[in-house]
């Protein structure tokens, strides 16, 4: 595959006697977006937190942008993500959040955070606490979160969660505009017609086996 970005290789993690990911694997390349599907529990958002760093899995290998996960790094690097729902410090504005997550790497400036923040549809000079939004404001602060440090790999669980048509149309624009910048995103989506909308590839997670759809 050319340009590939992310290569998990028969990665296999079980949580006692219960296997959530049975030798699964997945190639995805940059400026392509690939959609995972399948039922709760099947293991979609397990084989994310693996690609991620967040979990170890039991057997297999995951490599991100030539870096080996758990043995080159322990977390993936230049990597943006949603995993389940976005927590942010509720009496803070979205601009404050930001920042201060901004400055933990202090990557990009106050600037590129309030273009993050307008790119998904919010006002970034609002004095409206964080705790005073509705879901929908609230998935679409956490996207701008993913993207704010401009990373090559996106891996976003349910990022349309709680967002009405217009939302979910603004965020479909900006993800395809995304993906001709040439960025690589993993998605998962109960709603299939995101998924056809966006996706390049489309992989189906049944009781922890993955396959294309």
């Amino acid at each position: 595959m050319t340009d590939l970005v992310l290569s998990v290789h028969k990665v296999t993690k079980s949580f006692g006697a219960q296997m959530v990911l049975d030798h699964v694997s997945l190639e995805c390349a940059a400026g392509h977006i690939y959609g995972l599907i399948g039922r709760n529990g099947s293991g979609k958002t397990v084989l994310m937190k693996c690609i991620l760093g967040l979990l170890a899995p039991d057997k297999g290998e995951v490599v991100v942008c030539g870096r080996r996960i758990g043995k080159d790094a322990d977390f993936a690097e230049n990597v943006g993500f949603i995993i389940e729902q976005p927590g942010f410090l509720p009496h803070e504005t979205a601009f404050s959040n930001l920042k201060y997550l901004a400055s933990i790497r202090g990557r990009i400036t106050p600037r590129q955070i309030r273009e993050c923040i307008s790119a998904v549809g919010l006002d970034p000079d609002s004095r409206k606490r964080v705790m005073k939004y509705s879901m929908g404001m609230r998935q679409r602060l956490g996207i701008a979160q993913a993207l704010m440090e401009n990373p090559d790999v996106l891996i976003l669980d349910e990022p349309m969660n709680g967002l009405d048509n217009s939302g979910v149309e603004e965020m479909r624009r900006l993800f395809l505009g995304l993906k001709r910048e040439g960025k690589t995103i993993l998605l998962a989506s109960h709603n299939r017609e995101d998924v056809d909308v966006l996706c390049d590839a489309v992989y189906e997670m049944d009781g922890g086996v993955l396959r294309p759809k």
